[in-house]
């Protein structure tokens, strides 16, 4: 039945990081219309209004859970929303997507290494293989194939702020796990922690508005904001933290590699872009690591 039910929660990751990859699609296009913190902004509060309806009974019947876990709230919504939200759209504004990606995608080896700290616990060494041999996927990806390449990136503030954001995800991802959180339902918890960074955005977007006049105007600013609330926001978060809950952090993350293979399909599927022997090659290696890494995480719960 464990196994069953597991194979199911791997299914819905799958799933996870196509959403998430809309956010560095939409979000590079969005930046030129709207200013970071005003995009992060509206798409965290418009993602937060569609969740509450949804979540407030589960929060009205948790009370006083959520009164004793608010600063893991707060805290959640700060690496979530502003280290995570906001402060990647800042990123993407000076650094490359080759160099975003590859950085980025390090918070899944992070999770790994924070989770094992954090917790005390002995690594798998199926998930540690795992995360390696996904990131090597990613790298080969990335690099087009030669991996010689990176000894030559030269990394600028951009990177930096990328960095800065892929740890703070990994902290958000293994900060879930917090015994307070965890006695919440996935909806809930996900809709307070939307709220909360929706109110933490409000400083920074309001300097926005007020020095650069920088309030959203135009059909499609708008529908780019409203397709970032729902598709790497609130289907790609609410599938990700289902995850954590059902399969740890260091489980979930390592689907997060996922990400440039979607990423080359979608650019193939609606932009006409090449595949090229180096991509197959690398989903083979991302592939590779998630099935070594989740088939660790089964073998260790029917143990």
């Amino acid at each position: 039945m464990q196994s069953r039910s597991n194979l199911g929660v791997y299914a819905l990751l799958v799933l996870m990081p196509m959403f998430f990859v809309s956010n560095l699609v939409i979000g590079r296009a969005a930046v030129a219309h709207v200013e970071p913190w005003t995009l992060a902004f509206w798409r965290w509060g418009l993602a937060a209004a569609m969740l509450l309806p949804f979540a407030w009974g589960g929060i009205a019947a948790a009370a006083d859970d959520v009164r004793a876990a608010w600063r893991e709230i707060v805290a959640l919504g700060f690496l979530g929303m502003i280290l995570c939200g906001g402060l990647v759209y800042v990123g993407l504004k000076t650094t490359t997507a080759t160099h975003g990606a590859l950085i980025y995608a390090s918070s899944s080896i992070m999770i790994v290494l924070i989770d094992a700290v954090a917790y005390r616990k002995p690594m798998s060494l199926a998930t540690a293989a795992g995360a390696l041999i996904g990131f090597t996927g990613v790298a080969v990806i990335v690099l087009e194939g030669e991996l010689g390449r990176f000894i030559h990136l030269e990394f600028n503030r951009g990177d930096l702020v990328i960095a800065v954001s892929a740890f703070s995800w990994a902290v958000y991802s293994v900060l879930l796990k917090r015994e307070r959180l965890t006695k919440l339902g996935t909806l809930p918890l996900f809709a307070m922690i939307a709220l909360a960074g929706s109110a933490l955005l409000v400083p920074p977007m309001l300097y926005e508005v007020v020095v650069f006049g920088a309030f959203p105007s135009g059909l499609e600013a708008w529908a780019m904001i409203v397709a970032l609330a729902i598709f790497p926001s609130v289907l790609a978060f609410g599938l990700y933290q289902y995850g954590v809950k059902r399969v740890g952090p260091s489980v979930t993350g390592v689907y997060l590699y996922l990400l440039p293979p979607f990423g080359a399909l979608l650019a193939w599927l609606t932009l006409g872009e090449r595949l090229y022997p180096y991509h197959a090659v690398g989903m083979a290696l991302i592939l590779a690591g998630v099935v070594l890494a989740t088939g660790g995480f089964r073998r260790a719960k029917l143990a």
